[in-house]
């Protein structure tokens, strides 16, 4: 309470005001995800690579969603994976639900705005009139999407079926009456309210506008009336409206004319009517401009009224649109539906690392098979082998079965995990005082207090950052924790080849290598995993 309560604070200082979109808070529990620590999210390159970079990460390769709304909704997903079966398999089923309609559904989604931050803005009286107007726009594109999900049957699709806008949506009939089809880009400039829409606005609109007309035709009334030829009405800054006649025809000039300044040839003058005219024309645009911003803040006020209604279309149409992605991503990249079972396994049949196979032309598949009787994987090979790889993509099916999207795999049956821990890579952390063999030592020991038996943990090369005998002790007691005290779903990355003696003491451990052919000076890497060690180790 006393977080959310500062956090308001904050916001309410920050935005000079209320929150009237911010109607309520939800808890989130720990336990309803699988909990990554920053050094895992890091590793795992999710939303970021190792050297800061937006892209190549698994964000940038999943990352298909029409709108903002998706995308930041993808984000939040892939950083918040669950741990709920039965929520997972509703996701599951709507993906396999928007397969077949995916293409018809991605046409849908294409164009519509970022309605979740315009009703931040209308909520805060920030929003530009272009924001209404592109807000307009989504309303009377989304009732077609609605009726291509017409008979789907999976109830996250039911229920953002029911969020969508009908034809006769409130919101967008106001708009389409109050906003011109192409406004300004502030209010300040004029010409965001559409005719009809007020009066008011429109008799000072045709009075700026059309002036010009009533000018001309007063001109040629006034030189019927009056014989002069040569009366002109005219216009300047500094006198404003005026009649000028020559002086030669001064004498003919009516009564009602009232003189307003002398020129050495003619004569101005003013009349009542011109007088009344005058008074309108000058003040037609600044009041026209006061009267259009005081209608749109009254339209901010109506808006103020569907700010629910509006919160719930933005969810349901980021929901639709990350479902639809990770739908089009199963068809593109052949995932696979996993299953989940609720006993100890980790089994994939051909694992493919998305991002990785996205970025080469061929990439070799590997299984992965754990289970209570075999919990820790030892891997060895030569640098370069593959083993990094391995390992990541076993985590980051995990995590994309843990989203509820379709996995790069042939098959795919995963038990109950409710932690990702990884130990990869050597860097220091020199302002923390930290150095690299800290860094490894630090989240080493993190791990080794934290993980359970429903953890999924990837070592990699433990110990590399002292001697070799301390090194090698390290990783052995390592191993040995994970083995046998914890059980955790282990990858176990190594080069000291003693390790591989571990299976024939603990009998959940078990060798697995990535082979390369030496021939002359070369070596070939043949990226495949197999049981046993490597035949020999690898520096």
């Amino acid at each position: 309470l006393g977080a959310a309560g500062a956090l308001f604070h904050y916001v309410k200082q920050t935005q000079n005001g209320a929150l009237p979109h911010i109607d309520s808070l939800t808890v989130e529990s720990v336990s309803a995800y699988i909990q990554m620590d920053a050094a895992t999210r890091r590793n795992l390159e999710l939303t970021e690579t190792l050297r800061g970079e937006r892209a190549p990460t698994l964000f940038s390769v999943l990352d298909q969603c029409a709108t903002g709304m998706g995308s930041r909704l993808l984000r939040y997903w892939l950083h918040h994976p669950l741990r709920d079966h039965d929520h997972l398999r509703q996701r599951q089923q709507a993906v396999a639900e928007l397969m077949p309609l995916s293409a018809q559904v991605a046409e849908g989604l294409q164009g519509i705005a970022d309605i979740e931050r315009i009703t931040a803005r209308i909520a805060l009286r920030s929003a530009r009139p272009r924001d209404l107007a592109s807000l307009r726009h989504s309303l009377q594109r989304l009732p077609a999407l609605a009726t291509s999900l017409a008979t789907v049957a999976s109830p996250l699709l039911q229920h953002c079926r029911r969020q969508l806008p009908t034809v006769d949506c409130p919101v967008a009939t106001l708009l389409a009456y109050a906003i011109l089809p192409e406004p300004a880009a502030l209010v300040r400039e004029g010409g965001v309210i559409a005719e009809g829409y007020a009066a008011e606005l429109d008799e000072l609109r045709n009075i700026e506008h059309h002036g010009g007309e009533f000018l001309a035709e007063l001109e040629e009334r006034e030189r019927s009336r009056t014989g002069i030829s040569t009366l002109k009405v005219e216009y300047n800054r500094v006198h404003g409206f005026y009649i000028e006649v020559s002086r030669a025809q001064a004498d003919k000039v009516p009564a009602e004319y009232r003189r307003r300044q002398t020129l050495k040839n003619a004569e101005r003058y003013i009349t009542p009517e011109l007088k009344a005219f005058e008074d309108k024309a000058l003040s037609a645009r600044d009041r026209a401009l006061a009267l259009e911003k005081q209608l749109y803040e009254q339209l901010l006020d109506q808006l103020m009224t569907h700010l629910e209604s509006l919160k719930a279309l933005a969810q349901a149409v980021a929901a639709l649109d990350v479902l639809n992605t990770l739908a089009q991503l199963a068809q593109q990249q052949h995932y696979v539906c996993p299953e989940f079972v609720p006993y100890a396994c980790l089994a994939l049949r051909a694992g493919r690392h998305p991002v990785v196979e996205a970025q080469v032309s061929q990439f070799v598949p590997n299984d992965c098979d754990l289970h209570a009787g075999r919990k820790l994987l030892l891997v060895t090979g030569p640098n370069m082998g593959g083993k990094s790889t391995y390992m990541r993509q076993v985590a980051l099916i995990v995590l994309l079965a843990h989203i509820g999207s379709f996995v790069p795999a042939e098959a795919a049956v995963i038990g109950r995990v409710e932690r990702i821990f990884t130990r990869i890579g050597a860097s220091d952390d020199l302002a923390g005082g930290r150095s690299t063999f800290m860094v490894e030592m630090t989240e080493t020991a993190n791990i080794l207090h934290n993980a359970t038996e429903q953890s999924l943990v990837l070592m990699d090369e433990i110990g590399r950052g002292t001697s070799t005998y301390d090194g090698l002790s390290l990783a052995w007691a390592c191993a040995e924790q994970l083995a046998k005290k914890i059980n955790a779903y282990t990858l176990f990355a190594t080069h000291y080849f003693e390790l591989t003696q571990l299976p024939e003491q603990q009998s959940n451990i078990t060798n697995v290598h990535f082979d390369a052919i030496e021939h002359g000076d070369t070596v070939a890497f043949m990226h495949t995993v197999q049981d046993g060690a490597a035949n020999r180790s690898y520096g």
